[in-house]
């Protein structure tokens, strides 16, 4: 019964958590939101764990090409059959596989022609884009106290479609700690020490019938408890 108990309590307080504290290195104190994107049937954006990366479904029967940092740079594309390839000899293919950037390697040629990689065929790629979410593990500047919601910043992530060129535009909201979601930290205490305290006063509940009925069969051959 204490085991039990202990694992409800563990399940309570991980719901209880804000989703972003469990995932990968989102922050709760942003919110990158899409304002705009192309309006082409079967391309699926969207922003993951708040301000941590994006995500691209190519349904579109069209390649849909995703640009870097530098102006015309091909990053990374999704092909019309749904393949997944990088440009590597685009710096954004390194400096995106971490959340703050990644070291470029030496040889890596921005602006010559792409070398592509495949790295899957799901048609679906996701991304730390670092014009999503700040860049440092600071506070940003705020032109408001804190503890209110307030925009940060605009973004842009230049992509074409079948060749026409758009983009997917958005904003970076800094988001006061209690508007990430979950519990506040005292009432996760509060209830995990209620459930804590329960099991044990069912397990000293238990003992104590058992050493009142069994008497001395406790120390004999007496059976074992059902926990």
């Amino acid at each position: 019964m204490a085991r039990r108990s202990l694992g409800v309590a563990a399940a309570l307080l991980a719901l209880a958590m804000p989703a972003t504290a469990l995932a990968h290195e989102g922050s709760p104190n942003f919110l990158s939101v899409i304002q705009s994107k192309p309006q082409v049937r079967g391309l699926h954006l969207e922003v993951l764990n708040r301000d941590d990366r994006l995500a691209l479904v190519n349904r579109t029967g069209e390649d849909v090409v995703i640009e870097g940092y530098r102006p015309g740079e091909q990053y990374a594309r999704v092909r019309a059959d749904g393949t997944v390839q990088v440009n590597e000899n685009s710096e954004a293919t390194y400096t995106n596989e971490e959340r703050y950037g990644a070291k470029v390697p030496d040889g890596v040629r921005p602006g010559a022609a792409p070398r592509w990689r495949t790295i899957d065929r799901s048609a679906r790629f996701e991304w730390h884009d670092h014009r999503i979410h700040w860049m440092s593990k600071t506070d940003p500047p705020l032109r408001r106290p804190k503890d209110e919601r307030q925009q940060v910043t605009r973004w842009t992530v230049p992509i074409a479609v079948g060749g026409d060129e758009d983009a997917i535009r958005g904003e970076l909201l800094w988001t006061p700690v209690e508007d990430g979601g979950g519990m506040p930290v005292g009432a996760v205490v509060g209830l995990l020490a209620v459930v804590v305290l329960g099991g044990a006063a069912v397990v000293v509940s238990r003992r104590r019938r058992g050493a009142g009925e069994g008497g001395t069969d406790a120390a004999g051959a007496g059976g074992r408890e059902a926990w």
